[in-house]
């Protein structure tokens, strides 16, 4: 009887596991390779960047839509959009600011108007000011600020090695500040610019109203001239500022979510998401804030695609609108027609700017954390130091209530709020290698994730 051959047992294996033939360091040396020879992130980001800002509602952002759809498109990517109701504000012409004293005369300063605030009359608003620091001593001083102007000069703090950790402290006295002053008869507020930096730029930010509390108009004040404001204030108590923005509400419009995926060869019905935010405020370009993003998701999909990797699971990018006004692209994709049937085993976001990779942070039990740092030696090939406790992002937090793992990128953010919300927000304020190593690491990332689950 003649004897039948078998193949050798390992390669038995290989057929059945071929994930096992997967040498995850080559994807990895692979993937570095090719991302730092094709610097596609960059591209990617000036194609975005020179459309403009995009802020929500506008026909630049709706640009952004249509050209980050034809760009994953020419990648062989598959891509679709779906629509989110999103609202519309518009900053109109320049804003004017001035502080007037009898004793140093009229000083002009650099304000901007917060994000959905209303205008102020035609002619203006011209009243004393009075300065705190907190919803507290605010709150002590009553109904003396009655029609004069609140200026909140809280200053970031310097102290805390994570510069997120100072702007989270202060951004509520933005998104607050005019209901609390309001609530005492003010006419209305200044607010210091959320950055470390002393500079002669407004920061721009969203802020908020209560059906409770007459609505007054609400702007930045360049941290240079809160300084000189300030100083002001302890020579002349009585000097008073001019204050004028055009800003204006208009109806709500349709815009888009931009999706765009690999589909898993096993099981595509479970997603691995890496996403960022389309739109950005009006100052800048948006370009770390969160053009930068966008380019790490779109440059992910790249490497992928091009190097012919076929994940298990589905990688999907998402480039969600209205994160900056209201978080309702991150809202709408959590609840559109039939997201239920898929499972979301990790949302990644990028959303710090396109500085130097440092680690994902997992928002997650101990146990998973302790899992997925096995992988932390193939990341450490793109120059990420590890898996750490703590991540997420406004536009993936309404996946969590589902039971999807939330992660986030984080960057070296010592300067980001030097760009945050303001002009200096343009593409030259971003390096090409930083953002491409971003991009790299994403693709490193959700490509295992892909292939091995959580």
């Amino acid at each position: 009887m003649k004897l039948r051959k078998f193949p050798p047992l390992f390669l038995i294996v290989l057929l059945f596991n071929p994930l096992l033939a997967e040498d995850y360091e080559a994807v990895a040396q692979n993937i570095l390779k090719k991302g730092l020879e094709d610097n596609g992130a960059y591209k990617i980001l000036y194609e975005l960047t020179k459309i403009g800002p995009r802020l929500t509602g506008s026909p630049q952002a709706e640009s952004a839509v249509q050209t980050m759809k034809k760009l994953m498109e020419d990648m062989g990517i598959d891509v679709r959009l779906e629509p989110v109701k999103v609202g519309r504000w518009l900053r109109g012409e320049k804003e004017k600011g001035m502080i007037i004293s009898k004793f140093f005369g009229k000083i002009p300063i650099s304000i901007c108007a917060l994000g959905g605030s209303i205008p102020t009359p035609k002619n203006g608003i011209s009243s004393q000011v009075v300065e705190v620091s907190s919803f507290e001593e605010l709150e002590k001083m009553g109904n003396s600020v009655k029609g004069k102007i609140v200026f909140f000069n809280r200053k970031m703090n310097p102290a805390y090695l994570e510069p997120f950790r100072a702007y989270g402290e202060n951004a509520w006295i933005r998104h607050n500040g005019a209901v609390e002053a309001g609530k005492f008869g003010a006419v209305a507020v200044i607010v210091r610019s959320l950055t470390l930096s002393i500079d002669d730029y407004p920061h721009t930010g969203i802020m908020g109203y209560s059906p409770e509390v007459p609505k007054i108009p609400g702007v930045a004040i360049s941290t240079k001239d809160a300084e000189l404001l300030s100083e002001l204030l302890k020579k002349d108590p009585s000097l008073k500022v001019y204050i004028k923005i055009n800003c204006k509400e208009l109806s709500p419009v349709i815009s888009h979510n931009v999706i765009g995926e690999i589909k898993g060869r096993e099981k595509p019905e479970e997603i691995v998401l890496i996403g960022a935010h389309i739109d950005s405020w009006d100052l800048g370009e948006g370009a770390h804030d969160d053009g930068a993003g966008c380019a790490h998701v779109v440059e992910a999909l790249r490497l992928i695609k091009e190097l012919g990797l076929k994940p298990k699971r589905t990688i999907r990018g998402v480039l969600f609108m209205d994160e900056e006004s209201g978080g309702t692209g991150g809202k709408a994709y959590a609840e559109f027609e039939g997201r239920g049937k898929e499972k979301h085993i990790i949302a990644i976001e990028s959303d710090r700017g396109g500085f130097l990779p440092l680690y994902f942070g997992v928002r997650a039990e101990k146990s998973v954390i302790d899992r997925l740092k096995k992988w932390e030696n193939i990341l450490n090939i793109a120059g990420i130091i590890g898996i750490r406790e703590g991540g997420g992002g406004a536009d993936i937090a309404p996946l969590e209530k589902n039971g999807t793992i939330l992660s986030g990128l984080i960057v070296n953010s010592q300067t980001y709020f030097d760009y945050h919300h303001c002009a200096r927000d343009v593409l030259s304020a971003v390096h090409p290698r930083e953002l491409e190593l971003g991009a790299i690491a994403m693709a490193i990332f959700s490509y295992i994730l892909a292939e091995e689950g959580i």
